[in-house]
C-alpha cells in the first residue's frame, strides 16, 4: 500500500444559531458523503492562515478571518479503493465569516456545504477526526487497522521541493529555565540555538513526535501542554548536509512543554542535527545566538 502525507488546515465557525458549518466529501476525496470542516491541504511555501482563506472560499463561496488557534491533530487515512495509506496533519483555526454568499464547491474535493445544528452533526456523519476532536466519546482515537499498516518514512534525498511538518517546544522546568539545542555544523542554521523539537514521523502526532524529540535530543522526559503558536517558513535555497540546494517548506507546530524533573542534558545522537543541549535563564538565553523561529517566539510567549 503506498503511503503519503499531507498537511492540512481547517476553520471552525458558527452562525448566530450555534450552528457548525460542515463540507461534505465528493466521489474525488478520500471519503466521499463524510462532513468536514471546511479547508484542505497547504501548498508548497503557503502561509496556514493564506491556504485556510482559499480553501475555506474555493468550498463554501464565503470570505473568512482567521481568528485563534484551537488544536492541531494527526491521523492516518486509509483509501483501499486508490490503495493509499495517508497521513494527515490538521491545523484548526476559529473563524469569521465576513462576507460572500454561500454554495457548493463544483468539481473539487467537496460537493456540498451545510449549516449543522450541533445535535445533527453526528448523523451527517462527519470524518472520523472531526467527530473525535467535536468530542464524540464513541469515536476511536486512532484508526488501529491504518496504524497497523504505517511504516515509517525518512525523507527523499532526491527530493528538490520538501514540506514537512514539525513540533517544537518552550521548554521549560520548575524554576523557570529554558531549554535549547545548538545547530550542529552542515546544518541550515549552524551555530544557532534552537527550541527543542523537530519533524513528526509517519503515524505520529505532534505532542508525541514532540516528546520523543526531546528525549532524543537532550535525555529529558518532557510534558506536553497546551499548543501555543503555529509558524511556517519557506527558504527556496536551504543548504544542509545533502550537499546541494532544497526548496525547503517547514510548517511548525509550538507546544508549551515542562520538564518536571530536569537532568543535566546531554545529545543522545551524536552526528545529527544537535551538537549541544543546555539549561538557561532567560536573562542567559537573551546573550545567546538564537535562530529566528526561537527569538520570534519567545518574544511572543515567554515573559
Amino acid at each position: 500500500m503506498r503511503q503519503g502525507r499531507k498537511i492540512s488546515v481547517y476553520g471552525i465557525t458558527h452562525d448566530d444559531a450555534g450552528r457548525l458549518l460542515l463540507v461534505r466529501g465528493s466521489a474525488e476525496s478520500n471519503f466521499p458523503g463524510r462532513w468536514n470542516l471546511p479547508g484542505g491541504g497547504i501548498e508548497h511555501a503557503e502561509s496556514p492562515t493564506d491556504a485556510l482563506i482559499r480553501e475555506f472560499g474555493e468550498e463554501t463561496g464565503l470570505s473568512i478571518r482567521v481568528g485563534a488557534l484551537a488544536d492541531v491533530r494527526s491521523d492516518l487515512v486509509r483509501n483501499e479503493a486508490r490503495d493509499r495509506l495517508i497521513h494527515f496533519d490538521r491545523i484548526v483555526y476559529d473563524v469569521e465569516v465576513t462576507g460572500g454568499q454561500l454554495r457548493n464547491e463544483v468539481d473539487g474535493s467537496t460537493d456540498g456545504v451545510r449549516w449543522f445544528a450541533p445535535e445533527d452533526v453526528s448523523g451527517a456523519p462527519p470524518m472520523p477526526w472531526l467527530a473525535r476532536f467535536l468530542g464524540d466519546p464513541t469515536a476511536p482515537e486512532v484508526d488501529a487497522a491504518a496504524a497497523a499498516l504505517a511504516v515509517p518514512q525518512s525523507r527523499d534525498p532526491n527530493a528538490v521541493r520538501f514540506q514537512r511538518f514539525s513540533a517544537y517546544g518552550v521548554v521549560r522546568d520548575p524554576s523557570g529555565r529554558l531549554l535549547l539545542t545548538r545547530v550542529s555544523a552542515g546544518y541550515p542554521g549552524a551555530g544557532h540555538w534552537h527550541l527543542p523539537g523537530g519533524g513528526t514521523d509517519f503515524g505520529e502526532s505532534a505532542r508525541d513526535a514532540l516528546v520523543r524529540e526531546i528525549r532524543e535530543e537532550t535525555g529529558q522526559q518532557a510534558v506536553v501542554g497546551p499548543l501555543l503558536d503555529v509558524v511556517d517558513m519557506h527558504n527556496p535555497n536551504a543548504y544542509g548536509p545533502e550537499r546541494r540546494p532544497l526548496d525547503w517548506h517547514t510548517v511548525r507546530a509550538i507546544f508549551d512543554v515542562e520538564v518536571p524533573h530536569p537532568t543535566e542534558p546531554s545529545v543522545q545522537e551524536v552526528g545529527g542535527s544537535t551538537d549541544r543541549v543546555a539549561w538557561f535563564t532567560i536573562a542567559e538565553a537573551a546573550q545567546l545566538n538564537l535562530n529566528r523561529l526561537t527569538l520570534t517566539i519567545l518574544a511572543d510567549h515567554v515573559r
